[in-house]
């Protein structure tokens, strides 16, 4: 992004924290054009079990990050922050672009910049990413190579194995010491909520989304030819869906298991964004409160900032 980095306000917070409200809420102070910074809304056609926001929030609240991208493809935190940094950079001068999700490496890669990747040779890339497709989900090896690994998919970890492999570094060491500038200034707002109410709220939206056709929306991508292990069924909850067809995962065991992976990922969501938000201010608010409350709090907050 040519010129100076721009000031974006950047909404983080654990799945399930209400996030999307309060950026629904803001949109009734700023003209607000929300930048999803969510690994698993870039997939065109997994709607229900990403909780997209629905058509007519998007109708008032234009957003750049969903729908990206087909499930059988793979996304990454370097093409995202690349594809926000245009987004935010093309748009109206009158809107104002705001950063909304909760995938923290996507965050990071856009505020803090992407580290500056050693030359690799490409024959060993290939085959190395041929034959991590099928093997099993390496997060033992990633986290082996690299005690800093704290998840994120069977991507991030064969993403992890690779880098320590071929450098003979873990890829934290890169992040950390090959950084390069990031695209905007971020100006953090990190919604928490006391892990009751949290999980009251995960097990509420599981039931939510079952109930509008998660399992259809699996079952209709499969028959049309989509592989169990494409990349957007690695996304969370969407394993354990596929697991249910397969016959492997009983229909009154389905919610519960989502909802238990949903309320550990929560967990490393919160503790990633306690600890590794990297430069910024950071205010912290608690999601008990209604959005409207909310979204009041963090315009006060931002026009009284100090910049």
């Amino acid at each position: 992004m040519a010129g100076p980095r721009p000031l974006v306000p950047v909404i983080v917070g654990p799945t399930g924290v209400g996030k999307t409200a309060v950026v629904a809420a803001l949109s009734v102070h700023w003209s607000v054009t929300v930048v999803s910074a969510d690994a698993r809304q870039v997939y065109r056609s997994l709607d229900i079990g990403t909780a997209k926001p629905d058509a007519a929030t998007r109708a008032r609240v234009p957003h750049f990050g969903v729908d990206v991208i087909d499930p059988g493809e793979r996304y990454s935190a370097g093409r995202f922050a690349r594809d926000a940094a245009e987004w935010i950079r093309a748009l109206d001068p009158d809107r104002r672009a705001v950063v909304v999700g909760g995938t923290g490496f996507y965050v990071r890669a856009l505020a803090d910049g992407l580290f500056r990747e050693p030359p690799m040779d490409p024959e060993r890339r290939t085959r190395f990413r041929d034959w991590s497709d099928r093997q099993p989900p390496l997060a033992a090896w990633a986290t082996r190579l690299d005690p800093a690994y704290t998840g994120g998919g069977r991507q991030r970890a064969a993403r992890t194995v690779e880098i320590a492999l071929f450098t003979g570094r873990s890829l934290s060491w890169w992040q950390k010491e090959a950084r390069a500038e990031g695209a905007i200034r971020p100006w953090y707002v990190r919604l928490t909520a006391p892990r009751p109410v949290l999980h009251q709220r995960i097990r509420a939206r599981v039931d939510q989304m079952l109930a509008a056709g998660w399992v259809d929306e699996v079952r209709a991508l499969r028959a049309g030819g989509l592989p169990a292990d494409a990349p957007g069924l690695d996304a969370l909850g969407y394993g354990e869906v596929v697991a249910h067809l397969e016959g492997r995962l009983p229909a009154d065991q389905l919610a519960e298991s989502i909802a238990a992976a949903t309320r550990r990922y929560a967990r490393r969501q919160e503790t990633w964004f306690r600890h590794q938000l990297g430069s910024g201010p950071v205010v912290t608010l608690d999601a008990g409160e209604a959005p409207e409350q909310l979204a009041q709090r963090i315009v006060e907050l931002w026009e009284a900032r100090g910049d």
